[in-house]
Order: structure tokens, then sequence, then C-alpha cells
């Protein structure tokens, strides 16, 4: 099992070299490794399979003892080539790392949820390569970005196994000197273009005014446009009116072109780098999804239609390869389970998922909230770690359609006096400018629970439905919920909806964390939020909780907590193992119970509620 599908789907180049698979590996408890040169050992101790952690049990070595420094080393043939560059990829290494070619330093990255590359083209040898890698996971320090990931060797509460080292995989591309390093797609649904972006890599500086970027833009191998651009510049910009193409004139909003979960169409883009002979330099498949999220009148609009968002949340673990699937279909079943459910959507819970998720879900037509792991103080040096982090993935997942909304905070983990705390509040209303700075086609959620500065959702948890004997704290919950005032006066937790000085300022209301039913199967123990014995009681218990978000005139969305068990928490519809607890068709059906339509005839909200 080593996971050799083709890592980076937005950006598919036809050859590169997968390597994945057996590594050496050693522990450096006294972090002598480098004093003793590791980068220059003919062999390590140990084999581990690579993208899993060593923590895990398909790694090979399943040690869930705390080690922060690990060694990792592989021997591969890559050609070196006098006119090609080899750029060295890795898709994710929790949490810094080095990385050593030939005994050479390359460089290192800091952060443990997304990818990066070095171009290694000097440091190589003939044919034959030694690659090193160094991974620091200071498993104590809290200044880190680290979510659920516990810092003592057993699990327990909320916190799951902790993850060092290699966990998405590593690859190398072997492109010539010039290149395209990324395009970027950015759909004008209202002006019916698409905004695209083509940046080359920088020692094109010298020859890149004779080079042309060719596209072409098909829709379900249709030819819609096809062009070139003369690249003056490292980076130029083109929008591409797609409306005029014939086939889309008429009606183009609701002709079934358009991004959506219930019809998940998608833009096929080929692009080419050629210099002034025509020679084609670089050659790259992207595609694109045509929608625009915004909001409006206390709604999400999703292609300028209210939208309701139904999302379950999803931690994204497996039992034996804890932060990384098995194969890369089980990210799609993952997908494919929820919508069996009747959700259409996820929030990817303090995890930056593998691209192959957002790819399966760009395909099959599912909502993501992208989130990220939080640090649990706050310090200057967090908030940077943090801020840091997050330009990378938005970099990173920029084009993927499916993402919809940025969760850059959750429960004020690692700002735990924002309340009142003005430093606190300005780093959370920081993250929020921030990111619609770099990326204006997202919501963005400046506190996902409670405590929220300036946002564009404001989202509220709330667990307190009471198991089925707790008939008055049901009620409860029904009526703290039921409307915009009581869920913005309504205790539902011991933290205020608003920060201090903040307020509703009119934007959707949405419950994001709720629910949480656990019931054992089998042999299994662990806890939940509450409890129950059956199948069928936990139909029962679903329904009641369902039936109170439905009856509710201020709510415009859910997420229900969660999608699967992990490890000891049993609170999932599915087990560890995505097995079903109950009859999915079930939980569909009350997923289905009823759709809010909350529009009087001038396209407002009638009253904040269902008409």
């Amino acid at each position: 099992m080593t996971r050799q599908e083709y890592p980076r789907p937005q950006f598919v180049r036809d050859q590169w070299i997968n390597l994945n698979g057996t590594w050496q590996f050693q522990f450096d408890d006294k972090n002598v490794g480098e004093q003793e040169q590791y980068f220059n050992k003919e062999t390590l101790d140990k084999e581990i399979q690579v993208p899993f952690v060593y923590q895990s049990k398909l790694s090979g070595i399943g040690e869930r003892t705390i080690h922060e420094y690990v060694w990792y080393k592989k021997e591969v043939v890559i050609p070196k080539y006098a006119d090609k560059r080899t750029i060295l990829h890795f898709g994710a290494v929790d949490y810094y790392c080095k990385v050593y070619v030939n005994g050479k330093f390359v460089g290192d990255h800091e952060g443990g949820h997304t990818s990066f590359s070095f171009d290694i083209s000097n440091y190589l040898l003939d044919e034959n390569q030694s690659i090193t890698v160094k991974v620091y996971d200071p498993i104590k320090d809290e200044t880190i970005p680290r979510g659920k990931q516990f810092w003592e060797e057993e699990p327990r509460a909320i916190w799951y196994t902790n993850s060092t080292g290699i966990w998405q995989t590593v690859w190398v591309e072997q492109v010539n000197n010039d290149y395209l390093e990324k395009v970027r797609f950015t759909p004008d649904l209202d002006r019916g273009v698409v905004w695209m972006d083509f940046v080359l890599n920088k020692e094109a500086e010298i020859s890149r005014a004779n080079y042309y970027v060719k596209y072409k833009i098909s829709f379900k191998n249709i030819l819609i446009a096809e062009d070139q651009i003369k690249m003056n510049n490292l980076a130029e910009k083109r929008a591409v009116d797609i409306i005029q193409n014939k086939i889309f004139r008429t009606n183009f909003h609701d002709s079934g072109y358009t991004w959506s979960p219930e019809h998940p169409n998608l833009f096929d883009v080929s692009i080419e780098l050629c210099d002034e002979k025509g020679t084609v330099l670089d050659k790259v498949q992207s595609y694109f999804g045509y929608r625009k999220v915004h909001t409006e009148n206390g709604m999400v609009y999703l292609n300028n239609k209210p939208y309701y968002q139904k999302l379950v949340l999803d931690q994204g673990y497996w039992p034996e390869g804890l932060l990384t699937a098995p194969e890369a279909e089980d990210l799609k079943k993952d997908i494919e389970l929820a919508k069996e459910m009747g959700f259409n959507g996820c929030r990817k819970h303090q995890k930056t998922e593998d691209p192959l998720f957002m790819y399966y879900a760009d395909t099959l037509g599912f909502l993501v909230w992208g989130e990220c792991a939080s640090a649990p103080v706050y310090t200057k040096e967090a908030a940077t770690r943090l801020m840091k982090e997050w330009m990378e993935i938005v970099d990173r997942d920029y084009n993927h359609p499916s993402i919809v909304t940025w969760v850059p905070l959750n429960e004020s983990w690692g700002i735990p006096d924002i309340h009142h705390d003005k430093k606190q509040q300005h780093f959370s209303t920081t993250m929020y400018h921030m990111l619609h700075a770099i990326d204006d086609t997202r919501l963005v959620i400046s506190n996902d629970g409670w405590e929220a500065t300036v946002t564009d959702i404001c989202a509220i948890h709330n667990y307190g439905h009471g198991n089925a004997d707790e008939k008055a704290k049901y009620q409860y919950f029904k009526e703290s919920i039921s409307s915009v005032e009581n869920l913005l006066t309504h205790a539902h937790s011991k933290w205020e909806v608003y920060a201090e000085n903040h307020s509703h300022q009119g934007e959707p209301i949405l419950l994001t964390e709720f629910g949480g039913i656990a019931f054992k199967m089998g042999e299994q123990s662990g806890w939940g939020y509450t409890s129950v014995e059956t199948a069928d009681d936990y139909i029962t218990e679903y329904r009641k909780i369902m039936e109170a978000i439905f009856q509710s005139k201020g709510l415009w969305g859910y997420c229900y907590t969660q999608l699967t068990d992990v490890e000891q928490e049993i609170n999932g519809i599915l087990t560890y193992n995505r097995i079903p607890k109950c009859d999915l068709s079930k939980i569909k059906e009350l997923n289905n119970l009823f759709f809010p339509e909350r529009l009087a005839t001038n396209g407002k909200r009638m009253n904040g509620g269902i008409n």
C-alpha cells in the first residue's frame, strides 16, 4: 500500500516519479543526527512505509511512543539532465523538516499541513540519488498549530494520536529550465468571465518575453475558448468571456454549467508554455468550477440563489493510517457516504486535508469548509505560524470550487481571552481580513463556535439537546435555536456568541456543531455528548434533533457532529472503519425532512424565518 496516485490533481503533468514506499528510518531522541551527519550515513536502523507516520499501523512501525526527532532516507534513480530542472515535492511533513540530497542541505520547511518543494537540480549526481529528511515535531510546544494531535502517548477526550513526519506523497517532477509554476482561476459569475493567472518560475525572467501561454477551455469535450497570451512578465492575467460561446448564450446561469453539489460541472483546461518557435516547453492539465458564494439577507447564496447547507463534521482520521487515508479511494468513499446520508458538504475539522479529497469533492459535488489545525495558546510566535500556514493553504487550494468557506479559528483555541482581550480580537479580525485580501471568492468565519468578531457567518456550537429522558433540556435546546433573537441571546455554553464590542450584523446563522450522539458497536468503548443503545434509538434521537433544527426560523444551515468515530470518540454515524451504525437511508430522510423556503416574493427573508 504505497499511494501511487498523482498527488496534485489541480495541476497535472504527464511525467513524474512517485517516491512513496519503503524508506529507511531512524529515531533521534538525543538530536545528534546532524552532528553525526545522518545525511551521509549509509543506512538507518529501521524501515518505514511512506507516506504513513511511524505512529500508524500502515507505516510498518506502529509505535505510539513520543519521538520528536526522526530521520528518513531513500536511495532513488533520478537521471540528471543539463537542460531540465528537477523539483522535489512533499505533500505534507509534520512539523518542521530539513531536506538533504546526496549529503547536501537543499532547504527546510515549517508547517505540518501544507505542500512545499525544492529545486534539487544542482545537487544531483549522474543517476543514483540519496534523499534524506530530518523531521522535528515538538510535541509539547503549544505555539505550533497542532489541532487534535495529543501531546501524550495515549489519546483521550477530544485529543487523538499524534502524527510525526511525512504523511502525504513525496514525488519528483523533471521540467524544462523554464516552466509554469502555477495557474489560478477566479470565476466571475456576474460578468460571465473567468480570470486566469499564469505564473512562470522566476528563473524564466531572462527569456520570458519571447514566451506564450496557449490555453484551451473545454466543457464535456466541447471546446469553449482557446487563445494565447504573450508573457511580457513572469505573471500575466487574462479574463476569458465564457458566455459569448454560442452554447452558453441563453439562460447561462440556469443552464447547468455552474458548479454546485447537485450539478458539479467542471471546465477542463489544457495549458502549454511555448517559445517563439512554437516549441512546447511545458504542458499541464487543470480545471475550474464556475461558481459564486456570497451572503445576503441573512442567507448564504450559491450561484446567486439561496443555498441551505447541510454539513457533517469530518475529522479525516483512519484507524490504520491516522491522518493519511490508506488509499485515495477512501477519501472518495467518505464523500460518497456523506452524500448518501443527505449531506451536501462537510466541515474538515482541525485538519488541512489531502488535495485529493478536494478533487473528489469537486468532481462528486460536495461543499467543503476548509480549516487548519489550531495552536493551544496565543503568543506572537503562535500567531505568526498560523498566518503563515494559512497563506500556504490558500495558495495551494485556491482553485478548488468545492471549498466555499475558510475557518481560521475554532472555539477560541489559541485565542482564549478573545472575549475582552483587544489584541486577540485584532488577531481574529486580521485573519478574517487577510483571508479576504488574498481570496475574495469565499466566505470567512472569524471564530467558529462562539466569541466571533468580524465574520461572514455567525457559527454557533450547541450540544445541549440532552438524552432521551431529559425532556426539559431538549425543550430548552429547541427554544434556544428557534429564532435569531434566541440564537443570539440564549446560553449555548459558557461563552457569548460575539466577543466584547462586537455584535451580529445580519450575517447568516448556522449551527456548526451539534449532535454527537454516541452509539457503541460491539466491544467499543468511548464517549459522546449523549448516548443511545440501539440503531432504532439512534434514528429516534437524530430525528428529534433534526426536527428542532428545521423548526428554527433563525438558522440557515447546520453541521452535524460527526461523520465517523475517531479513536475514543464514538459519536460518528459511521464507525472508525466506516461501517454504518444505522440505516443510512433513514438519515437521509431525516436530513431532508424539510427544506426551508425562506424567501418572500421580493427575495428577502420574512421575519428572519420560514414563510
